[in-house]
């Protein structure tokens, strides 16, 4: 789902970032190179992957601690999702549980890219 979003909105400015953790259960255990290879293989994704990082707690990576700070929401397990402006401002956030098709996220997603378009 994240690779069909990031297909449909890529012409337009927008990107999908991966940044794999394992602090949900040992969900991630393998390093990068497994990692990227598992989503490339199983999904086809293209979009960036970065290196597995801690995204809750003490441990947080500063992007998932400022990500928080703004939201007022920590990850509470993997594919929670933020949507950040193209000025580095966090517009929403949005749980696991929320599909990357779901209507909610992309009304955010074209409401922030026609906002982009405008200025």
């Amino acid at each position: 789902g994240l690779e069909a979003l990031q297909k449909r909105y890529a012409g337009r400015g927008f990107a999908v970032l991966g940044f794999p953790s394992n602090d949900f259960k040992g969900q991630e255990p393998g390093d990068e190179k497994q990692i990227q290879d598992f989503c490339t293989l199983t999904y086809g994704v293209k979009f960036p992957m970065f290196e597995k990082v801690h995204v809750v707690g003490t441990q947080a990576t500063p992007l998932y601690q400022r990500l928080t700070a703004a939201t007022g929401v920590a990850p509470a397990w993997n594919f929670h999702k933020y949507l950040v402006g193209r000025d580095g401002k966090v517009i929403a956030q949005f749980a696991s549980k929320v599909t990357p098709d779901d209507p909610q996220l992309t009304a955010a997603i074209d409401k922030a890219l026609a906002a982009a378009a405008t200025r």
